[in-house]
């Protein structure tokens, strides 16, 4: 039995959020808001919580620096029982950080700092710990650059040959990204993009044909998520359909992409068909756009459950 059910590599952030955002004052101007709160966030770190909180044993793999933000990231991570010991720190690291400020309507400008997501390695001593998961995913590729040169795709190697399944999340805005994803898609089981950067990547509009394209890179299954419209799930025996977005009042949607892959995580951990793993990884996604901050709406694995059951869909 693997010693994990879910081991998540990449992309970890400290963020600020503030809720809701109208306007920056002019000058040294204040505009009061209703809520700021904390988060761990980030393609990886979002789904590292989400997927503790429905109660998979989860592994953290990925980098902090050695300031405040890498400090309180780490404590975060270890309150909801997931283990950080593959988390790396080393001196003039700075922690991955954004503050985050949502509209009324959930649209979220942001301000970055790239951090230690591009500076972590994972070598090769620390794959039999890394990939000894149920489930082993990488979130963030395009963003974590020393692992981006080729060091993603061993590592995604050797966690299909130990017989993990693999999933892969991707930070992309244009062509030029494709390289470093490419390198990995031969070695992920389930992919899943979100719908603009899987069109930005290949400049395809058709859900279908886009699937296409990353199916004839060699990934067994393409999962898009369309926001507002859904997901649209494509696999390589020709098994495909779309799963519509359930209907809620959105107050952030920061992470929804990164609960969307904890919920199909747990669905792949509990054996569900597809497309139950895909409307539960749709109920998660949906929870968390509920609260302020990544992961905020999800409370347990129930409580997801019975929102799926329940919860009317979008038309």
């Amino acid at each position: 039995m693997p010693r994990y059910d879910y081991s998540s590599m990449g992309f970890y952030t400290y963020d600020c959020l503030g809720w809701p955002f109208t306007e920056v004052p002019p000058g040294g101007g204040t505009v009061f808001i209703d809520e700021l709160t904390l988060a761990v966030s980030g393609a990886a770190g979002t789904a590292t919580i989400a997927a503790a909180k429905m109660g998979l044993k989860t592994l953290a793999v990925g980098g902090v620096g050695e300031d405040m933000m890498g400090d309180w990231v780490l404590e975060r991570l270890k309150a909801f029982g997931v283990d950080v010991s593959t988390m790396q720190r080393k001196p003039g690291w700075k922690t991955s950080s954004s503050i985050v400020l949502t509209r009324a309507d959930g649209s979220r400008p942001a301000l970055h700092m790239a951090g230690a997501t591009k500076d972590f390695f994972v070598d090769e001593n620390m794959f039999p710990q890394v990939t000894d998961a149920k489930v082993f995913h990488v979130g963030g590729v395009g963003l974590t650059q020393a692992m981006d040169k080729g060091q993603n795709a061993k590592v995604m190697k050797a966690a299909q040959e130990r017989g993990a399944i693999t999933t892969v999340d991707v930070f992309a805005g244009s062509p030029k990204d494709l390289p470093a994803i490419a390198s990995v898609l031969p070695y992920t089981d389930y992919f899943m993009p979100s719908i603009e950067e899987a069109q930005a990547l290949t400049g395809l509009k058709d859900h279908g044909d886009t699937a296409r394209y990353f199916l004839d890179m060699g990934v067994k299954a393409c999962v898009l998520t369309l926001g507002g419209d859904g997901a649209y799930y494509h696999d390589r025996d020709g098994v495909k359909f779309r799963i519509p977005a359930f209907d809620i009042k959105v107050k952030c949607t920061c992470g929804c992409g990164d609960a969307f892959n904890a919920g199909f995580a747990v669905g792949l951990v509990k054996d569900f068909d597809p497309e139950m793993r895909v409307r539960f990884a749709q109920a998660t996604s949906a929870l968390n756009a509920t609260g302020l901050g990544s992961q905020a709406g999800v409370v347990n694995f129930d409580h997801t459950l019975n929102f799926m059951k329940t919860q009317p869909t979008r038309p």
